[in-house]
């Protein structure tokens, strides 16, 4: 397992990665609308974007990409593995790398929580402060809670 900064190389590898967990995932939790509003959110360019802006890590099994991590300052912005690897460790594994790093520098960490990795977040000690909406297409809204997570400096 190689856990590490990603680069431009890894750009189709880590689209792949976030497109299919999202197209296999999100559809048992969420209406076609907020599946599609997800797809085009982490669309190609707005991840060669984070890449280049060296805030996109990826996880590599036997030299395949099988899951991605982002933060932006203390904001986390992007967790996804791959169905097939998922119940395994290895978001709660990126998760915790990208709180250390967040805790390098701020008192906590933020996030908007999809509904497929609420309890993985729960978990990990992030607590709800606050419930949003956001409208997609045709009338649909999304709906997700902002969660925060208070780093124990002691």
């Amino acid at each position: 397992m190689v856990y590490e900064l990603a680069s431009l190389k890894d750009l189709d590898s880590i689209y792949d990665v976030v497109q299919h967990t999202i197209k296999t995932i999100y559809p048992k939790y969420y209406k076609t609308e907020i599946v599609d509003f997800f797809s085009e959110h982490h669309s190609r360019d707005n991840i060669a974007k984070d890449i280049e802006a060296g805030c996109v890590s990826l996880l590599r099994i036997d030299n395949n990409i099988v899951a991605t991590g982002c933060f932006i300052d203390n904001h986390i912005t992007r967790i996804y593995v791959l169905p097939q690897y998922q119940k395994k460790g290895y978001g709660t594994f990126i998760l915790k790398n990208i709180e250390k790093q967040i805790s390098e520098k701020f008192d906590k960490a933020y996030l908007d929580a999809s509904l497929p990795a609420l309890l993985l977040y729960e978990k990990q000690g992030f607590l709800v402060i606050k419930n949003e909406k956001y409208p997609v297409k045709n009338g649909v809204v999304l709906e997700y809670d902002v969660m925060e997570k208070v780093f124990n400096k002691n």
